[in-house]
């Protein structure tokens, strides 16, 4: 609202000042700022209101706790405070016309609302297991088919492969190569070259090739929303944990969508360049400072947890964000915790299965996801699942889980960095 005001009154009236809202890097700091002020202070006044109407997250008082930590009584659905201070921000300084906040926006309320369905179940309807888990998959579903099919069909959407500056009498000029819709992406490590999901179906000919691509790519956005929103979903099971992971791969998204945006950043580094996408770098200031004003109440001990409200939409803006500035291969690497969980819990499951087949009582992890495996001893596996044999027993020395969220987010920031450093390393 703010930027198309201030636009207004700089092309019509020349107020000076007014053009401050076009830097990107303003309105950057001006959402990061009010983010943060907006998730602590209504943070504050929503935790209070959780509290007098006793809404907490009935499972988390039922958890295994070495420490004895207590959490009976901890509100949740804290969610709805990142959410707000994401979308205000955002509403305020970016530019509302251009897709790529369509985009976020869209994202960030779909998933709000299949994850307050879900808390919501567990919540007043005491139901554990919460929302059918195929209501969740067809909602990311639908979600990755929009964000898919807008990328392939809006006219806006479009890259420029090569970005050159030369410098002809002494005069430097940025030369691109021309608009164009494309299934390119970046891949890490190699230099000048990009992969084009329409070439790995180069035997059906020039044409086909081109809609088989398209295709694909749908294919894989939907696959790459359910994957790391269910991944941050995972994650969050410490306090503070998947708040501070998800902020780093946020700020890390942020620094790359600025990169793609800047015609000469992009040149220099032969990244392509991606028109429009500095309001994603809005938005993910946005995200950033939302949880980072979050994390002052659900660090440890928590006073508001963010459910699946927070948890699935987080892991969504992340995936969307990368999708659109074609960066979605990186997410393996950037969002390599969320992965880990992720395979922690399928590789348990399928290694049970497998072991109860052969008549064998099996684990790999003594818990999983595998940030619970650090803090749980064999002789609560034993109390709890009598007679299981756990491959990766670890060491006997439970951590608090202080030190685990510590550590994960440790090896969040050394991914961060080594993301960041394969736009060099090419």
């Amino acid at each position: 609202m703010l930027y198309h005001l201030f636009d207004y009154l700089q092309n019509t009236y020349n107020i000076p000042g007014a053009s401050l809202f076009t830097y990107v890097t303003f309105r950057m700091a001006f959402a990061l700022v009010l983010s943060i002020f907006i998730s602590a202070w209504f943070g504050k006044f929503y935790i209070k209101l959780l509290r007098k109407y006793q809404i907490s997250e009935t499972q988390r008082d039922e958890s295994i706790d070495p420490f004895n930590t207590q959490k009976v009584g901890v509100p949740t659905i804290g969610g709805i405070i990142i959410i707000t201070a994401i979308l205000v921000p955002v509403l305020l300084i970016s530019n509302l016309k251009n897709v790529y906040t369509f985009l976020m926006v869209v994202t960030t309320l779909i998933l709000g609302c299949i994850g307050f369905a879900d808390d919501y179940i567990k919540t007043f309807k005491k139901r554990k297991d919460g929302l059918n888990g195929w209501v969740k998959i067809m909602g990311q579903i639908v979600l990755g088919l929009i964000v898919g099919l807008t990328l392939r069909y809006a006219p806006s959407v479009v890259i420029n492969e090569t970005v050159d500056t030369r410098i002809e009498n002494n005069i430097e000029t940025i030369v691109k190569s021309p608009d164009v819709k494309s299934t390119r992406t970046t891949i890490p490590f190699f230099k000048n070259h990009n992969l084009n999901y329409a070439d790995l179906f180069s035997f059906l000919g020039p044409v086909n090739k081109y809609k088989a691509g398209w295709v694909f790519f749908v294919l894989l956005t939907i696959f790459i929303v359910a994957a790391v929103s269910n991944g941050s979903n995972l994650n969050d099971g410490m306090d503070g944990m998947a708040t501070g992971n998800s902020a780093i791969i946020g700020l890390t998204i942020a620094l790359l969508a600025y990169v793609s945006s800047n015609l000469v950043l992009s040149g220099y580094l032969n990244l392509m360049y991606v028109p429009g996408s500095q309001e994603i770098v809005i938005f993910m200031a946005a995200f950033v400072g939302a949880l980072v004003g979050f994390l002052w109440y659900n660090s440890y001990p928590a006073a508001v947890f963010m459910g699946d409200t927070g948890s699935l939409t987080i892991g969504g803006i992340i995936a969307v964000a990368a999708i659109c500035i074609h960066k979605e291969l990186l997410l393996p690497l950037l969002c390599g915790i969320f992965l880990f969980e992720s395979l922690s819990v399928i590789l348990q499951r399928w290694y049970y299965k497998t072991g109860k087949r052969k008549g064998v009582h099996r684990r790999l992890w003594k818990r999983t996801p595998v940030h619970d495996h650090y803090r749980t001893s064999l002789s609560i596996v034993e109390k709890y699942d009598p007679g299981c044999i756990v491959k990766f027993k670890g060491s006997s020395t439970l951590q608090h889980e202080t030190k685990i969220t510590l550590r994960f987010w440790i090896i969040s920031i050394g991914l961060a960095v080594f993301t960041l450093l394969t736009l060099k390393i090419r």
